[in-house]
């Protein structure tokens, strides 16, 4: 089993910056991925980035250039470093990992064992 904690969200203004942080525990040693995902109201939820242990990252095209995704050495801290934050970014963002390869496969939900309960991230204009 694995636990994932976020925190770093909150509120900014269109423009602003925010920096998401992501705690894995437990049987942490074996994950291969990590990934951050997100969900706005009434939408589904989307792939935002992931990398693996052989820090292979990947990005949805809406986030590239905005966005960054790292981890520390210990490959337990996930990061999510966000700035030109627009309104369109409000959601809940939620971290995920897999003992699986991410792959082609990184953006989608099913890939992904274990969640987060979310933070939620508002942008207003």
């Amino acid at each position: 089993q694995v636990q994932l904690v976020e925190s770093g969200g909150g509120s900014v203004q269109a423009g602003g910056s925010l920096r998401l942080s992501c705690a894995a525990s437990g049987y942490t040693y074996s994950i291969h991925c990590m990934g951050w995902f997100r969900q706005a109201p009434g939408k589904e939820r989307e792939g935002v980035a992931s990398i693996d242990m052989d820090d292979n990252i990947r990005y949805a095209d809406s986030v590239k250039g905005r966005f960054t995704v790292s981890q520390d050495n210990s490959k337990t801290i996930l990061s999510l470093q966000m700035n030109s934050l627009k309104p369109e970014d409000t959601a809940m963002y939620y971290c995920a990992a897999t003992y699986l390869e991410c792959g082609a496969y990184w953006a989608a939900e099913s890939t992904f064992r274990y969640w987060g309960q979310g933070t939620q991230v508002t942008v207003s204009s």
